[in-house]
């Protein structure tokens, strides 16, 4: 799986086709590189949609809260830490 690959003059490279297909990449699809401090590079592919990721923090009996009730416990805990600080 270490076959080298070449740069284009455009910058471009070729994934190879068994990480292509292992990754389950089709053309158009994105990538995100972050280098690391040792010089690894990392790529990732981004080929989620927002709804691949829905009900994904949901546990088996835990209970919902509504967005109202997430905003006026966010609301009510600004203001005490206002107080605090002032």
């Amino acid at each position: 799986m270490a076959d080298p690959t070449t740069m284009t003059t455009k910058g471009q490279v070729t994934v190879p086709r068994e990480i292509r297909d292992r990754l389950g990449l089709k053309s158009g699809d994105k990538m995100a590189f972050t280098m690391l401090s040792d010089g690894t590079v990392v790529m990732r592919p981004k080929i989620r949609k927002l709804m691949d990721l829905a009900g994904s923090l949901a546990r088996e009996g835990q209970p919902s809260v509504a967005i109202e009730d997430m905003n006026a416990f966010s609301a009510s805990n600004g203001r005490k830490a206002r107080r605090a600080a002032g």
